[in-house]
């Protein structure tokens, strides 16, 4: 049901990509799902799976409304990452920069120099790209390290399960 609902909200172009189960896996892991809200390592209100739009300290939700809104972001940040990155990728590449851009915002994917090596073709650069990016604060942080690392292998087509 998630699927269709994501499917009529999405106006697909003719290369247009959508995030694969694997990838959704990747960002409920490494998200988890809170109920009630919470500040994240950056300081930021943040509730359900990594939610942070208009969320206020007392937010409270139910499972099924958490799965609703991630949903609805999830169609933001592939729009996000079919508009930004204009190198052909494979399935694995796309979830795995939907991951990245979920947790870390488009503006921070388009200023990047992941974006310029992935743009350019340079496959082979994009993993240790991705892995920069490992600090919340101002501070590295060890569930960003692990994160950046199932990315990194997610978007190499290798198994980030044990991460």
């Amino acid at each position: 049901m998630l699927k269709q609902q994501k499917s009529e909200m999405t106006e697909h172009g003719e290369n247009s990509m959508e995030i694969s189960q694997e990838g959704i896996s990747l960002i409920k892991k490494f998200e988890g799902c809170e109920l009630e809200a919470y500040k994240c390592a950056a300081g930021v209100w943040t509730i359900g799976y990594g939610h942070t739009e208009g969320v206020n300290p007392n937010d409270e939700m139910d499972k099924e409304a958490a799965e609703e809104l991630l949903v609805l972001d999830l169609v933001v940040y592939e729009k996000s990452v079919n508009w930004i990155i204009t190198a052909p990728m494979n399935q694995q590449q796309f979830d795995a920069l939907v991951s990245f851009t979920f947790n870390l915002g488009e503006t921070n994917l388009c200023n990047s120099t992941l974006r310029k090596v992935l743009n350019e073709e340079k496959y082979n650069e994009v993993p240790n790209q991705i892995r920069r990016w490992n600090k919340a604060g101002g501070k590295v942080n060890e569930g960003l390290i692990r994160r950046r690392e199932a990315e990194a292998l997610l978007f190499q087509g290798q198994d980030w399960s044990h991460v």
